[in-house]
């Protein structure tokens, strides 16, 4: 199980044969989802399949999107999953400030980590704010169909900023780099392929799918490179050796963030 989850795969959690085959799809992380995958006179039903299947403990790890706080559905979503031994985080959509958080983690029947997903201008501004708003909180992530919407926006370049605020919110406040948002056509591979590895330039981790086809693509966009390990494993070794100025022959400065990145660049090799 890595350290730092690549592959996040959505199921919608009114579809439990569905989720038995993502479960079985090789994704670091399954994400039953009770929310926009789930028509509003489906998600009594949702709630209880999920419950039912989470009952007892899990070998995998295994999220779930609730219904947003500002739903009639949110409530029973909370009360009936947060205490089950078979969810190991809770997905927390339309998040716009940390008191939407908070409120949330103070509601749970036990501690669990916390996922917020920002998904409008309003989430954006606050990113800093929400991802130190709780220590249950592990991540952020973007939702970017709605924050797309939200913003009236007809093209990606709108999301640049957000984007990157996103991942700069996280690493001010200490958390793992964001995983880049779903690629909604599930066919299209070579973008999927094209997509994520600019995500990896910008500084996403990984990435988010709507179906198992995309696992591998996505895999293979945010795995190092062999040129990559073995740099990692030089800067490592030279730190090791506390060599002077620590710096590698092309330049390369050996300070905490670079050895934190090594680390990490390690970690993802890792099974």
């Amino acid at each position: 199980m890595r350290k730092f989850p690549l592959t996040w795969l959505y199921a919608p959690g009114d579809r439990p044969e569905v989720v038995t085959k993502a479960l079985a799809a090789g994704a670091d992380v399954v994400i039953i989802d009770l929310e926009d995958a789930v028509a509003p006179d489906r998600k009594s039903y949702a709630r209880a399949a999920t419950a039912e299947r989470l009952a007892d403990p899990h070998p995998h790890r295994i999220h779930v999107r609730v219904n947003a706080a500002h739903t009639p559905w949110s409530r029973a979503d909370l009360t009936a999953l947060s205490p089950l031994p078979g969810v190991s985080a809770l997905r927390l959509p339309k998040i716009t400030t940390p008191g939407d958080v908070t409120a949330t983690a103070d509601a749970l029947a036990r501690n669990l980590p916390l996922y917020a997903l920002l998904e409008s201008a309003l989430a954006i501004e606050h990113a800093y704010a929400i991802a130190r708003s709780h220590p249950a909180l592990r991540g952020i992530a973007l939702g970017e169909a709605d924050l797309r919407a939200d913003l009236n926006a007809t093209s990606d370049e709108a999301l640049a900023w957000p984007r990157s605020r996103a991942i700069v919110a996280a690493r001010a406040a200490s958390l793992p780099p964001p995983p880049q948002s779903v690629h909604p056509h599930t066919k299209d591979l070579a973008a999927l392929a094209a997509t994520s590895a600019q995500g990896r330039r910008l500084g996403f981790l990984g990435r988010a799918a709507i179906h198992p086809r995309q696992l591998p693509v996505i895999e293979s966009a945010y795995l190092p490179t062999q040129e990559e390990i073995e740099k990692a494993e030089s800067i490592l070794k030279a730190a090791e050796r506390n060599e002077g100025a620590q710096a590698l022959p092309d330049g390369t400065f050996i300070d905490k963030a670079v050895l934190e990145a090594a680390h990490r660049t390690l970690a993802l090799t890792a099974p």
